[in-house]
């Protein structure tokens, strides 16, 4: 049995398509953002900075998806600097 917080360590994206390897949605699924808030916690600008370095590489991974599509995906879930 796994521990409560290795379901979402799990939850890591896959190149080029950035799907997520546990459970294969689009990353960061659901279980990727709380992992990566919790991991960011009182630091969102390192997690912008964290997912701005993973929308770059998936922009170049995916140059036939709209740049604009991705940085949604990525970027407008990540709560507002206080």
């Amino acid at each position: 049995m796994r521990r409560p917080f290795e379901r979402f360590r799990a939850h890591t994206h896959t190149r080029p398509l950035f799907l997520c390897r546990e459970c294969g949605a689009a990353w960061p699924c659901q279980p990727a953002r709380l992992a990566l808030l919790v991991c960011y916690r009182g630091d969102p600008r390192g997690l912008r900075d964290f997912l701005s370095s993973r929308l770059a590489v998936a922009v170049a991974d995916q140059p036939r998806i709209d740049p604009a599509d991705l940085a949604v995906r990525f970027l407008d879930w990540i709560p507002p600097d206080p």
